[in-house]
């Protein structure tokens, strides 16, 4: 809901010379959408922001051309996207021979069929802009992503389709898929050195979808036909050359030799043949080998000392392990090494994180036999003495946090609870398989915060206490830390505005108005300087901020269409920071009127902390020129900072109402 005095403050500040944003609607009535600019006047000016281009000097006969960056590629989709600016809002442009809606800013962007071979290495694209009696003409090369090219060949191998490829170490009774693409119609095989084949077949299911199309698309997604060219097999056992051992130096690819697996594709009379360049080396049972987490061994101190875990290679974050924690590696995947958690449980991990032990160290595991709380001021400290640095989990609900101890047993004599603290409700533990166990701290109130750390071979879990909220003043003396989205990296808008530009003037806004409303506001930028996505964690955490908003300006991956997915959305990823993650977009939908996006659990280190709730907003996209030009306009700055603003007051309140119920029960 839109508070009267934000309303108030808005208009002061904009009295004071800090903007002059529309003025705020009343409780409960949607502002209207800010008017476009008036018309931009000038020369015709046609630049290309993107794909990332440079301009060729002199014109050629006329034109002016561009050229895409050297490391841009052209993905080969049915259709693209490309914007820019003319340099006036009355132009008009043609791309292709396709008219382009220019917007009052000058800015632009089209969305175009590409139509190229399998031959082709490049694409351009034609422009035509004309303003009264004058007009330009440009071109824009760009390069296309390679792509297998069977030529006349009737059988064919698309060498660049195997997988996988690299070096795999597994287990002796472990399987693994493979696949390759090649001629439709054709009988497949994979030929070993000793002779013995074992046959490819033909899978017809159809191509999974993009990761832009995963994540993006708002439709249902057309129907995909089947595909005839795929085919599979699974395989178990060694494959390839030799790979050595899983942290040591094994045959080179490049080499050249019998000990290769070779796929035959024959069609007819036709053969034709490719080496798998793949290894698959098998990991000993018998001999464990146990390593140490470290991203940081020579303690520079520019990490956040937690390795992430994976479910599979290159998957989802889901497991957090900090420096010290010893497991044992069962399985590697190239650069992913497979921590063996326990029995049943496993994690990837980034190999260039992970140290082998002196071989025939011990696997770590014993057992925890108590715990013992101790309540404070600010936190409630779970202490939990361990057998050794063992790998753990933290999952939370509403009021519990579950921790999940590997690779041990709990034979808890002692739970001392250290006084008679109403926060922690109760701690249970339970020992559902024979080598986890897990500990689950039920709370009087919603988490708000933990955080683990070693302590010797204790492992602590911090547990913080919600802030107190004032509920007639929610803003009161909370600690919110908001970081204006990069640099480094960052989208661009077809005008030329950058997103941290725009971002650090709305972070600013809304500085302002959280002042005035009585907030103690911390930003992780103050300048254009770059600061590292570990450097803006440790500025939130070292200020003890109490809630955290990374404030951003979204863009589609290449290949989707910008006209059907934008609008406006928010990202969390702990169930904690979900409620402030609705209650920002919810503001922020109404202030800017595009489409709600809705909010997503976004893999995003700034949405990752788990000391507070704290959520990654996309406010808008950056690369339509109508949502650029309202986020370079102080009116839509303020529109963008009044939503954080409204939004985080929301979830404060409703989070001081909490606290006052869970007071009364």
């Amino acid at each position: 809901m839109w508070h009267p005095r934000l309303a108030v403050l808005i208009l002061c500040v904009a009295a004071c010379g800090g903007g002059a944003p529309p003025p705020p609607p009343g409780p409960l009535v949607a502002p209207a959408l800010l008017p476009p600019p008036r018309p931009l006047e000038g020369p015709l000016d046609l630049r290309i922001a993107y794909p990332p281009a440079s301009r060729v000097d002199p014109p050629i006969a006329g034109t002016i051309v561009y050229r895409a960056d050297s490391t841009y590629l052209m993905p080969r989709t049915d259709s693209v996207f490309v914007f820019g600016s003319i340099g006036r809002g009355d132009a008009m442009v043609f791309v292709n021979g396709y008219p382009v809606e220019v917007y009052p800013t000058g800015g632009w962007i089209a969305w175009l069929p590409l139509t190229v071979g399998t031959t082709d290495s490049v694409v351009r694209f034609d422009f035509f802009a004309r303003a009264d009696d004058r007009s330009v003409r440009a071109e824009l090369v760009a390069r296309l992503a390679p792509t297998f090219d069977p030529g006349w060949r009737a059988t064919w191998i698309d060498t660049t389709s195997f997988r996988p490829t690299g070096q795999l170490w597994l287990r002796p009774d472990e399987g693994v898929p493979l696949a390759v693409r090649a001629s439709p119609g054709a009988q497949l095989r994979i030929v070993l050195p000793d002779g013995h084949s074992v046959p490819l077949l033909a899978d017809s299911t159809p191509a999974p979808l993009a990761w832009g199309e995963r994540a993006f698309r708002t439709d249902l997604p057309p129907a995909r036909p089947p595909r005839a060219d795929r085919y599979a097999a699974w395989w178990t056992g060694r494959l390839g050359a030799e790979p050595g051992t899983m942290f040591g130096s094994g045959a080179a690819m490049a080499d050249s030799g019998s000990a290769w697996a070779i796929v035959e594709a024959i069609r007819d009379i036709d053969t034709v043949r490719a080496r798998w360049p793949l290894q698959i080396g098998i990991v000993d049972p018998q001999r464990p080998v146990v390593v140490r987490v470290d991203d940081d061994p020579q303690g520079l101190g520019g990490t956040d000392s937690s390795l992430a875990g994976r479910p599979n290679p290159y998957g989802t974050y889901h497991w957090f392990f900090p420096t010290g924690t010893v497991a044992v590696a069962s399985g590697r995947w190239n650069d992913q090494v497979r921590l063996q958690l326990s029995r049943t449980s496993v994690a990837w991990v980034d190999a260039r994180d992970v140290h082998p032990l002196p071989a025939g160290t011990p696997p770590p595991g014993g057992a925890a036999r108590s715990m013992r709380l101790m309540p404070g001021p600010r936190v409630s400290v779970l202490r939990i003495p361990l057998p050794a640095r063992i790998p753990y989990r933290i999952a939370e609900t509403e009021r519990q946090i579950v921790l999940t101890l590997y690779g041990t047993t709990t034979d808890m004599d002692w739970v001392q609870y250290g006084g008679t603290d109403s926060f922690v409700e109760l701690v249970e533990f339970h020992q559902p398989t024979e080598d986890e166990a897990t500990i689950t701290v039920t709370l009087a109130e919603r988490v708000w915060g933990y955080r683990t750390r070693w302590a010797g071979e204790d492992l602590l879990l911090e547990i913080r206490r919600p802030p107190p909220i004032d509920p007639a003043h929610p803003l009161r003396d909370v600690t919110i830390v908001l970081d204006p989205g990069h640099p480094p990296g960052g989208a661009t808008g077809p005008t030329g505005l950058r997103e941290p530009d725009a971002m650090l003037e709305v972070a600013r806004k809304a500085k302002h108005l959280l002042d005035s409303l009585g907030a103690r506001v911390v930003l992780t930028r103050a300048d254009d300087v770059s600061v590292s996505l570990v450097e803006r964690l440790q500025i939130a955490e070292r200020v003890d901020g109490e809630v955290l908003v990374s404030v951003h300006a979204n863009a589609l991956p290449d290949g989707m269409n910008p006209f059907v997915n934008n609008g406006t959305s928010v990202y969390f990823f702990h169930p904690r920071s979900a409620p402030l993650a609705r209650a920002i977009n919810r503001a922020l939908v109404r202030q800017f009127g595009f489409r709600d996006l809705g909010v997503g659990r976004g893999d995003l280190a700034l949405a990752r902390p788990t000391w507070m709730p704290a959520v990654l907003t996309e406010g808008l996209f950056m690369m339509l020129p109508d949502q650029e030009a309202v986020l370079a306009s102080e009116a839509g700055q303020w529109r963008y900072a009044a939503g954080l603003v409204e939004g985080i007051r929301a979830f404060l309140a409703t989070r001081a109402q909490g606290s006052l119920d869970a007071r009364e029960r």
